[in-house]
């Protein structure tokens, strides 16, 4: 099988932009694939540095949303980036044949900077983050890395960085793979107030959350702009609440709906209540095996432990072929 390799940042408890943008296409490749996929509380430590313990308390729960949202360690080795330690050495030799150039073109780092400018950012580890990324790749060959359109750039620098090792020490062999794109369609999972739903933004609601604090967010969630009074007909196509609707209420009803919706025949309000009964429906089990895991943390860590394990040992054959072409 194929490998593919994708890993998640633990910063903060897992929403619906994360689990309908990210985890769910995870799942499903898991099905087809050699699936590789980490906890980088690495690079965490790239703008939360200052914090490290909250990185170390988010890591066993986001491994807990992961296992209850479908992610399988049977099907999927999962594991946490730095309990691999050739994650690291191969980032090492990767930086010394990096030029800085490459890092510095890199266009998200100055949005990066510009987003978080409240963090001082001004260090080796931020600019040479996709070095390390390159390094989460390589040291397992991963030949596919599950991205949006938005991140095509950083696996360009990856598949550049493989080319020019293949180049210095390959003497005519391709021994690290040039990583390809599985480029996936990403919802539009917009926040309560009509941005990107994000943590940094305060505007996301949390797979795990408590049902009424969703009920309050649900009420002030953005609709159409241009729908004024409850006379006026809407635009489903331009509604946040319309687009949670496809994924939490029956088909057939969101077709009523948005019918409804464009003769004015429903208003924003009832149409928030819908949601909220059917949303709350559908994350009830995931929340429920979440707390379920998390009251079961020796078992929880053991299921971490095995994967870092399989990881290492894969990890591992790749950094002895590494060394060896290097001549260490």
């Amino acid at each position: 099988m194929k490998r593919v390799v994708s890993g998640m940042r633990p910063t903060g408890y897992m929403h619906l932009g994360h689990l309908h943008g990210v985890m769910n296409h995870w799942v499903k490749l898991q099905e087809e694939y050699q699936c590789f996929y980490f906890i980088a509380d690495l690079h965490a430590l790239t703008t939360e540095y200052k914090n490290p313990v909250n990185i170390k308390n988010l890591t066993l729960d986001l491994f807990a949303e992961w296992l209850s949202v479908g992610l399988s360690p049977e099907k999927s080795v999962l594991f946490v980036q730095s309990k691999v330690p050739q994650h690291a050495e191969l980032h090492v030799y990767l930086s010394m044949i990096t030029p800085v150039s490459w890092l510095e073109r890199n266009p998200t780092y100055k949005e990066m900077r510009e987003e978080l400018k409240g963090k001082d950012l001004s260090t080796y580890g931020f600019l040479g983050y996709p070095v390390l990324q390159t390094a989460d790749i390589l040291v397992y060959k991963g030949e596919f890395v599950p991205v949006g359109q938005d991140q095509l750039p950083h696996l360009e620098i990856s598949r550049e960085i493989a080319r020019r090792f293949n180049y210095l020490y390959g003497n005519g062999k391709k021994v690290l793979p040039e990583p390809q794109a599985l480029l996936t369609e990403t919802p539009k999972i917009l926040g309560v107030d009509g941005r990107k739903m994000s943590k940094s933004f305060g505007n996301a609601i949390f797979i795990r959350e408590d049902p009424e604090s969703i009920k309050e967010k649900i009420k002030i969630m953005f609709t159409d702009t241009q729908r004024k009074r409850r006379s006026d007909p809407g635009r489903p196509s331009v509604c946040n609440v319309f687009t949670l609707h496809k994924y939490y209420t029956p088909e057939d009803k969101v077709k009523e709906i948005e019918e409804e919706c464009q003769r004015a025949g429903i208003g924003c309000v009832d149409c928030k209540k819908i949601l909220t009964e059917n949303l709350l429906r559908g994350l009830a089990p995931i929340r429920e095996k979440i707390f379920d895991f998390l009251d079961k943390k020796g078992e929880l860590m053991e299921i971490m432990e095995e994967g870092c394990r399989k990881a290492r040992e894969e990890a591992e054959k790749v950094m002895a072929e590494v060394k060896e072409v290097i001549g260490f």
